[in-house]
């Protein structure tokens, strides 16, 4: 089992940077994808990025140039760096970890998750 727990969310006004962490503990000896999704009410909850073992990274289409994920693999800690952000950014965010491939980035193939942490854009 690996426990997942993130961090660094919060209000920031449109056009601002937000830096999300996620630490995983546990059973982290197996090198698999990790990735960040994110979530409303009104919305399924969709793939931002993922990035692999060997460092290869994946972003939604929509957030390429703003987002960025990535990881320090010696001390287990997820990165997500977002930027230019904008309202329709506003949503849960979650960690997962533990797909065998760097795509799809699809939720059921994610077996280890966080609890979420919230970011919310507006002004």
């Amino acid at each position: 089992q690996v426990q997942l727990a993130e961090s660094g969310g919060g209000s920031v006004q449109p056009g601002g940077s937000l830096r999300l962490s996620c630490a995983a503990s546990g059973d982290t000896s197996r090198n698999h994808v990790m990735a960040w999704f994110r979530q409303t009410p009104e919305k399924e909850r969709e793939g931002v990025a993922a990035i692999d073992p060997d460092g290869r990274t994946t972003v939604l289409d929509s957030l390429r140039g703003r987002f960025a994920i990535s990881a320090d693999n010696a001390k287990n800690i997820l990165y997500l760096q977002m930027d230019s952000l904008k309202p329709e950014d506003t949503a849960m965010y979650y960690c997962a970890a533990g797909a065998l491939r760097l795509v799809p980035v699809a939720a059921p193939l994610y077996p280890f998750w966080g609890q979420g942490t919230q970011v919310t854009v507006s002004s």
